[in-house]
């Protein structure tokens, strides 16, 4: 785990989350699925204004009224209760009564009216009347389509499931015109587009909950995906996301989203300061001891740019990994950046976004820092040649500590440790390395995000590239690795879940490979490529045309006797 000595800003506790649920009221239209919204009022503590679906806090009184719902053999007491809650909630807002009598009729528009929603802001009162009048509630249902927990850095909380059902025939929304106002029903396609127009504000959870929604055609298809979870009652995603700042703006992310890792690492507790905008003038602090300076040398095949990191402090001194290439603005800077007292500089692999750096950076510091790293190989590209100083060993730590003794007077333990592992695959002489006092993977091209790497025969090997793969993953788990920071894009999160799922996309595209192979024995790869990699843009077939090259080189080895 990141130290919290490292962290650039004092933690603060996020604020507690309440228990909630709200429900997506859905209806089959010849246009497709439409949901029903509802527009919260102005002085709303939480989202004012904006289009929602119907629901709210989980009362203490929702729990005895499990007595009068009807409940699936899989449904937990715990999601019986959530789904009483919405369904209270649809019919005191919006005056939409998921209910039916014990011999199945549905509830009438007849009998809603004549319940008294201004008095049903008691759950009792609610349960009274339904027992009233015989009624059973229909939990059974109601499904759970996803599970939002309220983002970390606002002030209020909620941890809400959101609940899908069709809207009961017959009956006509009517908002309370005290918590919501203009119910209305709405394509998702349509809301979001509205939203993106201005013209109909939605938060975070509900543009990604209609993003999802939008993809089903009919009512019958979204409640069968829900039933299709396993034991039928999961959420189909669960998600608590993380904001940043881009171009100036509030930004929120998803755990499967780009920039959700760097914002867990920069700001565990949530608070919204870390700027993700990508820029090559100035070094960006992702902890006190990490700071990552990208270089201005974007592309199809380099991202946003060459990411050099900068590891230590003004105490130890500084290494670097991964200067980059040689370009004399992005070597001042990193110079700069560390006051020139570099003690070491790491390089990677030997391909020319990375290492041509090296020397005129050491060149600028009077104490000429070694250059560090494992020779190209004879595979190696002509430009991609590359002899460090010093050839670095499997394992090999390097450290940095402040040159002083303790006052027992025994020599103070490093601050800043850096462990040496061997992972060729991309390129023969490829290296990682472990910050080990704080969790960390520096990764090189192994590991990217947002793409996969290309692995380019004969200096790059499928084979060793997935068994780099494993050796990672091991040392991850050794090491309590956390977060992986690749030499190009934003820092991963869940570094091991990371791992697993980028060798399970090779040995996929392998699997795709050699299907295609099958089918035409005879073929060439030039021939294979656009049916192997149908899913990739064809402006990117010449870069998947190497990986390609190697996956077939892996398919006939393990073919041989």
């Amino acid at each position: 785990m990141v130290r919290l000595t490292q962290l650039l800003h004092p933690q603060r506790p996020p604020a507690p989350v309440r228990p909630a649920a709200t429900v997506l009221l859905l209806r089959d239209t010849p246009e497709g699925v439409e949901v029903l919204m509802t527009r919260r009022s102005e002085n709303a503590s939480f989202a004012p204004g904006a289009y929602v679906f119907p629901g709210g806090r989980i009362d203490e009184g929702d729990t005895p009224a499990r007595a009068i719902a009807t409940r699936r053999r899989t449904q937990s007491r715990v999601q019986l209760t959530q789904a009483i809650a919405a369904i209270r909630e649809s019919f005191e807002e919006l005056g939409v009564l998921l209910a039916h009598h014990p011999d199945g009729r549905p509830v009438s528009a007849a009998e809603v009216a004549t319940m008294d929603r201004s008095t049903a802001s008691s759950t009792v009162a609610f349960a009274d009347q339904c027992v009233a009048r015989g009624l059973l509630l229909s939990t059974d249902q109601v499904w759970t389509f996803a599970h939002w927990i309220t983002d970390r850095d606002l002030p209020k909380r909620f941890d809400v499931p959101f609940l899908v059902a069709r809207m009961p025939e017959g009956q006509t929304p009517s908002a309370d015109e005290t918590e919501q106002f203009e119910p209305c029903w709405v394509r998702p396609a349509d809301a979001l587009e509205r939203h993106a127009a201005g013209s109909f504000f939605l938060i975070f959870p509900t543009v990604r909950t209609l993003e999802r929604l939008a993809a089903y055609a009919t009512v019958d298809a979204v409640l069968e995906a829900c039933a299709g979870r396993t034991a039928g009652e999961g959420p189909l995603w669960t998600s608590c996301p993380r904001g940043g700042v881009l171009g100036g703006q509030e930004v929120r992310y998803m755990e499967h989203e780009s920039a959700f890792g760097e914002l867990a690492m920069v700001s565990p507790d949530g608070q919204l300061f870390h700027a993700l905008d990508w820029q090559c003038e100035q070094p960006v602090p992702l902890l006190r001891n990490v700071q990552r300076l990208t270089a201005p040398n974007p592309s199809a095949m380099t991202g946003p740019g060459t990411n050099s990191y900068i590891v230590g402090d003004a105490e130890t001194g500084y290494i670097v990994i991964d200067p980059g290439p040689n370009d004399f603005d992005h070597i001042g800077r990193l110079w700069r950046a560390t006051n020139g007292d570099i003690r070491m500089i790491v390089c990677t692999h030997s391909h020319a976004d990375h290492s041509p750096g090296a020397l005129p950076l050491q060149k600028l510091c009077k104490t000429r820092p070694p250059i560090l790293g494992l020779p190209s190989a004879p595979t190696a590209r002509a430009t991609a040649r590359f002899a460090p100083d010093r050839a670095l060993k499997d394992g090999e730590r390097l450290t940095l500590d402040v040159q002083a003794i303790g006052d027992a007077g025994e020599t103070l333990a490093p601050l800043h440790t850096l462990r040496v592992i061997h992972t060729p695959g991309h390129a023969a002489n490829h290296l990682c390395l472990l910050l080990e006092e704080d969790g960390l993977l520096f990764s090189g091209d192994h590991i990217l995000n947002g793409s996969t790497t290309v692995v380019d025969p004969p200096d790059g090997n499928m084979d060793a590239y997935l068994a780099s793969l494993d050796k990672l993953d091991a040392a991850c788990a050794r090491g309590k690795v956390e977060f992986i920071l690749p030499a190009h894009g934003y820092v991963l999160g869940e570094a091991r879940t990371a791992i697993a799922t980028l060798k399970a996309h090779r040995l996929k595209r392998e699997a795709k490979i050699a299907a295609v192979m099958r089918e035409a024995p005879e073929g060439t790869p030039e021939e294979w490529l656009p049916k192997a990699y149908d899913d990739v843009p064809e402006r990117m077939w010449p870069v998947a045309a190497r990986s390609l090259a190697a996956h077939v080189e892996r398919i006939r080895q393990s073919a041989k006797p």
